[in-house]
């Protein structure tokens, strides 16, 4: 069981699953989500298990001491007059931070080590190198699958712990099923516990409506990945492992098409993952709208991977926003700034910690750190440039809400993606940036019109098959994004124009989808994150 689009997975594993846990009564329907859960990553992972069981049982016990600090300040500072209270208070907060930072620090260095030691040992040897130094053993470690996510989730639920907003579960049980649910260990969304946990311990009955819609979000995920995303991949393979074999122009097709292979390989594994939560009735929240029709690289990043965007907004840059420091810089910007730019540069500050924080999330290495720091800049270029650009489109009569214009900004943003994933996919920053020179200094056509296309892995029916694929996800989209509430609409059909629809979504998938001998299916990418 390689990936949610496996047939181990959709055949086997996911049908026993349901089966069973409708069986089951309803007060241990738990009991048959947290087994499988914990059998579908034993399966992944073997003995890596161990690390997840430590990182459950960590949060749970800092939970509870999080909530008995709280309990103990209530008890001792209620009747003590104002000025005693708040030093009480203070104290209690003090303790309580020392809690958090200590389990968060833990979590956080399970990560470190097993996901960064060896590129921080490799940089370290290139210095000692340099100095006539002898190198170190550059440590290997197999991840556990899915550390980088349900590391970001204990911290979440640590978080709200501690600031009150949730209460610590005394239940060990439904905290390990809230960290292992098996539709989001591998790849996500990034869950908080207030989202999910109450619903997957209720063991909500399987209705035909979670039923169908369940297996309409995994078939529409299907197409994404096996049509589209498997199709590129040799492709992609082909150009990225012998880049320096090919002109600007035939790199520049093998960066928009994984591009593509990216987005429709993780937003149709999510499809499938919150299509499987689905048929439990479980709501996973949503990790894509339609973020290639963004008017910038800002509103990119809020439809684009949004739980984990929305982490970080949550976890540091609103904390690193708000603190004392920060605040202080702020104020000092402001006087020599202004109102306008001041406060900019406390934003900057928070803002670079996010994309730093997610250049490095995704790997180790220093393309993903240029990747974040990449999409930083820009962010930042565009909040400057903000204030100009709508003066000069008031000065000179521009509409900015025309069509003319959304195009502009759609095409803008989207090219701009494309080079940031260039860099992502690169085999190492030198890569990317000999990819990158080669498209903008020998940009050429040449290799379309010599047969160097035809030597890439795909024939012309592959490219008409994913071009065919691509205008009905983006047909579906631009309805989505009229507000078009397709599934809905979809399901209020008469049965034989859904059962068709059903059919031929199916049908379509099998005949065109890339599989058998010749195609390398594309592993899950967001897994090794």
């Amino acid at each position: 069981m390689t990936s949610y689009c496996s047939l181990l997975y959709l055949l086997i594993f996911l049908p026993v699953v349901t089966f069973a846990y409708g069986l089951a009564p309803r007060r241990l329907r738990w009991l048959v989500l947290l087994g499988a859960s914990y059998a579908f990553f034993w399966e992944l992972s073997g003995r890596l298990l161990i690390f997840l069981l430590i990182s459950t049982g960590a949060v749970y016990l800092a939970g509870l001491r999080l909530s008995a600090l709280q309990k103990q300040r209530e008890q001792i500072t209620k009747d003590l007059p104002k000025a005693e209270r708040k030093i009480q208070k203070a104290a209690f907060q003090r303790r309580q931070r020392r809690v958090l930072a200590l389990t968060v620090l833990f979590e956080l260095g399970l990560l470190v080590v097993l996901k960064y030691s060896g590129f921080a040992v490799m940089n370290v040897n290139h210095l000692l190198e340099a100095a006539g130094r002898p190198a170190l053993p550059i440590p290997a470690f197999v991840l556990p699958i899915g550390i980088s996510f349900y590391t970001l989730q204990a911290i979440s639920y640590l978080t709200d712990v501690y600031r009150g907003t949730i209460e610590a579960d005394k239940n060990l049980l439904r905290l390990a099923l809230f960290m292992a649910f098996f539709p989001q260990i591998m790849e996500g969304p990034i869950c908080r516990y207030s989202q999910t946990a109450a619903a997957l311990w209720e063991g909500r009955p399987i209705t035909w409506r979670g039923f169908t819609f369940g297996c309409q979000r995994i078939g529409f995920g299907l197409l994404k990945k096996m049509v589209i995303a498997d199709r590129l991949n040799i492709l992609i393979e082909t150009v990225f492992d012998n880049y320096a074999q090919y002109d600007g122009g035939i790199i520049a097709l093998a960066m928009f098409s994984y591009t593509f292979q990216l987005y429709m390989e993780f937003s149709g594994t999510m499809d499938v993952v919150i299509g499987s939560a689905e048929l439990f009735g479980v709501t996973l929240p949503e990790n894509f709208r339609q973020p290639l029709l963004s008017r910038s690289i800002a509103k990119f990043w809020t439809r684009w991977h949004i739980t984990l965007g929305t982490w970080f907004k949550d976890y540091v840059f609103y904390p690193l926003s708000v603190s004392k420091k920060l605040g202080a810089l702020t104020r000092a910007a402001r006087k020599k700034l202004g109102n306008q730019f001041g406060p900019m540069a406390a934003a900057a500050v928070a803002l670079f910690a996010v994309w730093l924080g997610n250049g490095v999330w995704h790997g180790a290495g220093w393309n993903y750190i240029f990747f974040g720091m990449y999409h930083f800049c820009l962010i930042m270029l565009g909040n400057v440039t903000e204030p100009f650009v709508a003066k000069a489109a008031g000065r000179f009569g521009l509409n900015r809400d025309s069509r003319p214009w959304r195009v502009w900004q759609i095409l803008r943003t989207f090219l701009l993606v494309n080079i940031g994933e260039l860099f992502f996919r690169a085999e190492g920053l030198g890569a990317g940036l000999f990819m990158f020179g080669r498209m903008t200094t020998q940009f050429s056509l040449a290799g379309f019109r010599d047969g160097t296309i035809r030597t890439l892995g795909m024939d012309g029916h592959d490219f008409a098959i994913t071009a065919v694929a691509l205008l009905i996800v983006f047909f579906l989209h631009g309805l989505r994004e009229r507000g078009v509430r397709v599934r809905e609409r979809l399901a209020a059909c008469p049965l034989p124009l859904r059962w068709a629809a059903y059919g031929g979504l199916c049908l379509f998938i099998l005949v065109f989808g890339a599989y058998g001998q010749g195609y390398i299916p594309v592993d899950p990418i967001y897994a090794n994150f």
